[in-house]
């Protein structure tokens, strides 16, 4: 045990020595009100500092407020780490990104976990109660608060079934929500967090047709009057976005709305065609 217990913490060791690359300027910005503006501001990125060919090429894309962007795109085209440096998981080698005019470099912790929430294919849950899950997002949530976010995600109606309702354990000896319940538990989260701009990155991507269908009601009730960039697998998600931009070997290839790409019969029109041989259609619950 005690040979085993050493190997454990070798390997918790090597993790809290790794050097933090993300941190807070000395002198960060606060921002009391956020309005959501997004601007990628010619980025270019690389995973590696050493790496010579860009993930990120020279993307200039602006979201205005309550705007809502969609980004397509073949696999390993720079769909998802474009997504990843609006909330700072990565900061960008060229160029910047800005909130309301400010580099997100220079915001504070506080305020970008307030802007920015993200709702992804991978959603974790702790071994807790699903209430305990849920106010995750905000710890002073009331119950109310937290009914209500479950109600507007479509979940709360199978929360209220369980045996010990909001008290149910989640996890390993407790219950075990399936894929679409768990990506409906991440969408309430976000209710909660009530972030003025909203990262969806192929939230939908690993549910089947019928359970997308009513994950795809909650997150229209989710980005409902904030600005909303969409990383879509699926391309019937996006069609009613303010401006789609197809994402290709890291630069931007095509730009615009659904129709207008159409029109264009070029790479995301091939897209569409693809995306619609692929998917089965199914009669809405």
């Amino acid at each position: 045990q005690m040979q085993a217990s050493l190997a454990l913490f070798q390997r918790i060791f090597e993790y809290l020595d790794l050097p933090v690359e993300i941190t807070e300027p000395e002198k960060p910005v606060r921002l009391d009100t956020i309005r959501g503006e997004v601007r990628f501001e010619d980025i270019d990125f690389a995973y590696e500092a050493t790496q010579t060919e860009l993930t990120i090429d020279g993307v200039d894309v602006t979201v205005p407020a309550g705007g809502r962007l969609a980004v397509v795109g073949p696999t390993g085209s720079g769909k998802s780490t474009l997504s990843y440096l609006v909330p700072r998981l990565y900061d960008v080698t060229g160029g910047r990104v800005t909130i309301d005019g400010v580099d997100v470099r220079d915001l504070d912790f506080d305020t970008l976990a307030r802007a920015v929430g993200v709702v992804s294919q991978e959603t974790y849950l702790f071994h807790a109660s699903v209430a305990e899950n849920l106010r995750f997002a905000k710890p002073d949530a009331t119950d109310a608060e937290i009914e209500a976010a479950a109600r507007a995600a479509q979940i709360h109606d199978h929360i209220a079934s369980l045996p010990d309702g909001y008290d149910t354990l989640v996890g390993e000896r407790g219950y075990r929500f399936s894929g679409g319940e768990k990506q409906r538990l991440a969408i309430a989260r976000t209710i909660l967090r009530d972030p003025p701009v909203l990262i969806l990155d192929e939230a939908t991507s690993a549910l089947d047709t019928r359970t997308e269908y009513a994950v795809q009601e909650a997150i229209d009730a989710l980005s409902a009057g904030r600005t909303t960039i969409t990383i879509a697998h699926r391309l019937s998600t996006v069609r009613d976005a303010d401006e789609i931009v197809v994402l290709e070997a890291g630069r931007v290839a095509e730009r615009g709305s659904h129709d207008k790409l159409l029109a264009l019969d070029g790479r995301y029109a091939a897209l569409v065609r693809r995306d619609a041989q692929l998917t089965v259609p199914v009669i809405a619950p």
